[in-house]
This record gives C-alpha cells, structure tokens and sequence, in this order.
C-alpha cells in the first residue's frame, strides 16, 4: 500500500525556518505529483505547495518567496523548505500523491507546525 511519513514538525520563532520532508514507499514515485497541503481547524485545507513530475512547482501566495518544495526521486522524498516562518502558518502539514495538478489521491499522517507570536 501507499504510505507517506512526515517528518521535521515542531515549533518555531517567527522569523524561523523548519524543513518538512516526506517519505514515500508503494508508488511509482517518479511519475506523480506531490504536494504539501495544511489545514487549520476551521479553515479550509489548502495546498500550500506542490512539484510535478517535471518539477514544475506551484506555491499559495501567501507562501509564495518563503518556501521551497523539492522533490528527490531516487530517494522517494519531497520536502518542504519553510523560511521566514510566521504565526499564520500554524497549521498540521500534510504531504500528498498529487495536488495542483490532479486531485491528491493518498495522504500522510500529518505533521503540526507551530509558529507562535
């Protein structure tokens, strides 16, 4: 089956930096867009970042300049480079097969950032 774990969550100054990473195993990894989705309760889950097979990326405006996603497909990972953190990006951080590009098709656990001000 499809799994994907995140990692390197936590809490963070504003002004901070955090680098999520996600493991993927049971896919042909290659070929699918990933993504970086959050969601805070009570507001809609939005994609925050996403990669394409070709690497072509996509980011949220609000994101847009401070973070980096990045894809590595000999090791089956995509990460997620945050910088310039801020209290409004306290959210659980979830990777995904897909996202921008189609619609996700698997999801991870989740991993909490917290960014306090």
């Amino acid at each position: 089956q499809v799994q994907l774990a995140e990692s390197g969550g936590g809490l963070v100054q504003p002004g901070g930096s955090l680098r999520l990473s996600c493991a993927a195993s049971g896919i042909r990894f290659s070929i699918y867009t990933m993504g970086w989705y959050r969601q805070v309760p009570g507001k809609q889950r939005e994609l925050v970042a996403a990669i394409t097979a070709s690497s072509r990326t996509n980011y949220a405006a609000s994101v847009t300049g401070r973070f980096t996603i990045s894809r590595d497909n000999a090791k089956n990972t995509v990460d997620l480079q945050m910088n310039g953190l801020k209290p409004e990006d306290t959210a659980v951080y979830y990777c995904t097969v897909g996202g921008w590009t189609r619609e996700p098709t698997n999801w991870g656990q989740g991993t909490q950032v917290t960014v306090p001000s």
